[in-house]
């Protein structure tokens, strides 16, 4: 097999990097990990970071959990009945549950746990809008009462990523939402070794030998959790070359994420597999400053989105065709809220229709700001695709080239870009976390709630409350249609389209869970 000059030389640093992170150590019944991110913040609440979601999953349990197929099934929850008025909701815990200290998990802290995420996320925000009352009726009988019937409740309270409602002791769930948990205790199938954590390097995850898991078979993150090694690493690599050597010489057993440029040498390298197991994949996002000129004029924004193609910017930033694909829908293709409404006012994408949009804005050759996160590939080649389609059709672009923690805190900025703000930032979500109105954080329309960007829009929040207030999938699928049309309309962000990345492992790694969040439970390695 043939190697680039940067695998090459990536292959002759990857040894003395390898012996000094520990990785030749004893193999036993160890998963060694390359995730996508190093662990920085242990608190799944207080972040929306999936490296923090991930951990959250490892040591953490939920009431419910979405299967396979999306649908809410219960976890921690063995029973649960629904009042004639559908306002009062009872929900009895199975047996077996504790906590990683030995104390059995009680619906007290089921209540507490779900009253701290419920301020900090925003389906659970929703949710709490008409929440009366969660409390323990008795130990194990959790009781939540509503305002009034809310069809989405088991949706929320299953939600599959940022931020999962996952279940803490009481009296850590009653540290203030806005504050970060020290704590990592937790009832799931993993103990967090918190005296082996190395931020930049090294995570350490044990079997927790008390877990009982569910008896149905893994699904998504549903069913049965079954911890089939002792221990896993997740061993923090920036250099994705050294990670390709480090996963082809089985010094570790699975890469979370393959760069696409590097995915075709370990597909034909021996011994290591690729496989895209995320169903859904991932929706690229273009995200509008509302509040800063020239973004702020909502013709300057729909310019914008009519003169971006989605095959030329997948094009440049995957490259392989088979790791992307067209996808218009602002809730992901193949899921049930797909939807066509509102793209005629943007689509097909034409720099022609975008020149005579931006004309009538009364554009006049004022600055867009487009932040370039260099450190993340593919949202790098985002901005960089933006910003020459954007001179292209007339604008006067500055791309600044920064790394990704740089952008996540200046986006915070509210200031005009002469005084250090910005008009656009590239990014990107799991479908997961895309599949209604409520769970995408880009379409919240209430500025002081919203994502930055902080777009302000009386219209839309109320579409997205109709959709909260929807009780059949018929009325969720002609909702979500008036809050993708809405959102078009005034350019909350642009879809860039889809994207799938490929996990890679060693051929005797098994048990790996398709769905759009990564699991480590279930998976084993087996010998040769």
């Amino acid at each position: 097999m043939k190697l680039s000059r940067r695998a090459f030389v990536g292959g002759a640093l990857a040894a003395p990097f390898l012996a000094g992170s520990g990785l030749a150590q004893s193999r036993g019944s160890v998963l060694r990990v390359i995730p996508h991110a190093d662990l920085k913040n242990i608190d799944p609440i207080w972040t929306t970071a999936y490296i923090s979601r991930n951990h959250g999953y490892m040591i953490y349990d939920t009431l419910f959990a979405m299967d396979a197929d999306l649908r809410p099934r219960p976890q921690m929850v063995d029973t649960w009945e629904e009042s004639a008025d559908k306002k009062t909701w009872t929900f009895v815990l199975r047996e077996g549950l504790a906590f990683h200290d030995g104390r059995p998990v009680t619906a007290e802290d089921c209540a507490a746990s779900l009253i701290r995420w419920g301020k900090r996320d925003g389906m659970g925000q929703q949710l709490f809008t008409i929440v009366e009352s969660v409390k323990g009726r008795d130990a194990k009988t959790l009781e939540i009462k509503l305002a009034r019937p809310y069809g989405l409740l088991l949706d929320s309270i299953g939600k599959i990523s940022s931020n999962v409602p996952f279940i803490m002791p009481k009296e850590i769930a009653e540290t203030d939402p806005f504050k970060q948990i020290e704590s990592a205790v937790g009832s799931g199938p993993f103990i967090f070794k918190k005296d082996e954590w190395v931020p930049g390097s090294k995570v350490v995850y044990v079997k927790n030998p008390n877990y009982v898991p569910r008896k149905e078979p893994a699904s998504g993150a549903a069913g049965g959790k079954i911890a089939k090694v002792d221990r896993v690493e997740w061993l923090y690599i920036p250099d994705p070359t050294t990670c390709m050597n480090a996963l082809m010489s089985g010094e570790v057993d699975y890469y979370e994420q393959v760069p696409g440029d590097l995915a075709p040498m370990l597909a034909r390298a021996p011994g290591v597999k690729i496989e895209v197991l995320d169903p859904i994949g991932s929706q690229g996002m273009l995200r509008f400053n509302h509040l800063v000129a020239p973004t702020n004029n909502p013709l300057v924004r729909r310019a914008i989105a009519q003169a971006l193609s989605q095959k030329e910017i997948l094009a440049a930033a995957v490259g392989n065709p088979q790791y992307y694909k067209e996808c218009e829908s602002l809730f992901p293709c193949g899921t049930p809220l797909e939807s066509k409404a509102g793209l005629d006012l943007i689509r097909p994408a034409s720099k022609e229709k975008a020149k005579e949009t931006l004309k009538k804005s009364g554009y006049n050759g004022e600055k867009v700001v487009i932040m370039q996160p260099t450190d993340i590939p593919i949202s790098s080649a985002f901005a960089l695709v933006a910003g020459r389609t954007l001179r292209d059709i007339g604008m006067n672009v500055d791309v600044q080239a920064m790394d990704w923690s740089s952008v996540t805190s200046r986006r915070a900025k509210k200031d005009p870009v002469e005084q250090g703000g910005w008009n656009l930032f590239p990014t990107w979500w799991i479908g997961g976390d895309l599949l209604n109105p409520l769970t995408s954080v880009a379409l919240i329309a209430d500025a002081g709630k919203a994502w930055p960007g902080w777009p302000n829009d009386e219209k839309l929040e109320a579409l997205r409350q109709e959709f909260a207030n929807s009780t059949t999938l018929e009325e969720q699928k002609k909702a979500a249609a008036a809050v993708q049309a809405r959102a078009i309309e005034i350019g909350t962000h642009v879809n860039l389209g889809t994207f799938f990345v490929p996990v890679g492992y060693r051929d005797n790694v098994r048990g790996m869970i398709p769905s759009p969040v990564q699991f480590f439970w279930n998976m084993e390695k087996v010998s040769a």
